[in-house]
């Protein structure tokens, strides 16, 4: 509902150049990080411009915020997140801004609660997410002023354990 400003710049031929830039975005994203996150920001980019669905799970109907992340980790990784962005929060591991890779989560506060909008960061100070009604499925700039006002805190979602990393 309010998770995102509008963007003018999102319509029509613009928006060429910024496909263009995505792609190479993703090509420097494939060469830093792990297969298994390179699969998953792949697919996550396939879901560019899913429409906004209030509740949506699936790229069928639409995704909102905490649906389209949870979808991404279950169906390229097999993880399987809480549903809402506040309990994505608390399940997840709190890192630093500055400790951010592409795969970990970032959280902003849209609508007067701590971890009410979730997205993935992909690299390069950008992150995917579904941002609002009447929008779709994209990429933005935390950077940018909107997002960085509303920046509360960044997390690594955790390998689940195994016998093989647990601690003894």
């Amino acid at each position: 509902m309010f998770a995102a400003p509008d963007d003018e710049a999102s319509t029509g031929p613009k928006r060429m150049p910024e496909k263009i830039n995505l792609i190479q975005l993703g090509d420097q994203v494939k060469t830093s990080v792990g297969e298994k996150t390179n699969q998953m920001l792949g697919q996550a980019m396939t879901l560019l411009g899913v429409p906004y669905k209030r509740g949506g799970s699936s790229a069928d109907t639409g995704f909102d915020c905490s649906g389209f992340v949870r979808h991404i980790y279950e169906t390229s990784i097999g993880r399987l997140l809480p549903r809402r962005a506040e309990e994505q929060a608390v399940a997840t591991e709190k890192i630093d801004r500055s400790e951010l890779h592409p795969g970990d989560l970032v959280f902003f506060n849209t609508m007067r609660r701590t971890f009410s909008h979730v997205g993935i960061y992909i690299g390069d100070g950008k992150f995917i997410h579904a941002p609002s009604a009447g929008k779709a499925v994209r990429v933005d700039d935390l950077r940018a002023a909107y997002w960085t006002k509303r920046f509360t805190g960044a997390r690594r979602v955790q390998e689940p354990a195994t016998t093989d990393n647990v601690s003894r």
